[in-house]
């Protein structure tokens, strides 16, 4: 993975996932479905500093997808991440049930959908950040279909999505690209590249050598 235009290169969208990206696709959302579970005691130190001011940490239940797809940049790796991480999320026992697997499915849905308009050849910041804000207003959606801004009223409603949509931009946009960076300098990026022509005839010179 490394920077070129402002986009984070790797893997590429053109090819299909293969048995390792499918498995570190998995691992990632494992870690996130941990994240998610305790996040909300995170979440939960915001409420009382003024109404709905806990949107503004509500990116990091988008994180899963965008990451994912800057480590290996495939179709369909949004969705697989942000759905096994709300259900490693549902099986920590979350009182929000099996709802947590229609915000997971809708909300990768909204973050592929970008990734897919710019090809899957995009994957820096502005690509990242619309991802994660797409990923904020599809969870806006569930919420409509959840009935669960029924009671608010203009103001806060305008309040509220506003500020989940620019925290999908700046956590599961910006910090994400930053971290996926910061995971380039240490090497670890390296292990999701395959193998490519070059390290099969180092291999054969060695056996042969």
């Amino acid at each position: 993975m490394q920077s070129n235009g402002g986009n984070l290169k790797h893997g590429g969208g053109k090819k299909g996932l293969r048995l390792s990206d499918i498995l570190v696709t998995v691992l990632i959302s494992l870690v996130f479905g941990v994240v998610y579970h305790f996040w909300g005691s995170v979440y939960s130190l915001f409420k009382p500093l003024f109404p709905e001011a806990d949107e503004l940490l509500y990116g990091m239940w988008f994180a899963a997808a965008t990451l994912a797809f800057l480590l290996i940049r495939k179709p369909g790796v949004a969705v697989i991440a942000e759905l096994a991480a709300a259900h490693v999320e549902v099986l920590f026992g979350s009182g929000w049930g099996l709802n947590l697997l229609l915000y997971g499915l809708i909300q990768g849905l909204a973050a592929e959908l970008v990734f897919a308009a710019f090809r899957y050849r995009r994957a820096g910041i502005w690509a990242a950040s619309l991802a994660g804000a797409a990923a904020a207003i599809g969870s806006m959606s569930v919420d409509f279909y959840l009935s669960y801004t029924d009671d608010y009223a203009l103001w806060m409603f305008i309040a509220k999505y506003t500020m989940r949509v620019i925290s999908g931009a700046l956590i599961a946009g910006a910090a994400m690209v930053a971290l996926g960076k910061a995971l380039d300098r240490t090497g670890v990026t390296s292990l999701l590249s395959p193998a490519s022509a070059k390290d099969y005839a180092a291999l054969d010179d060695v056996r042969h050598g």
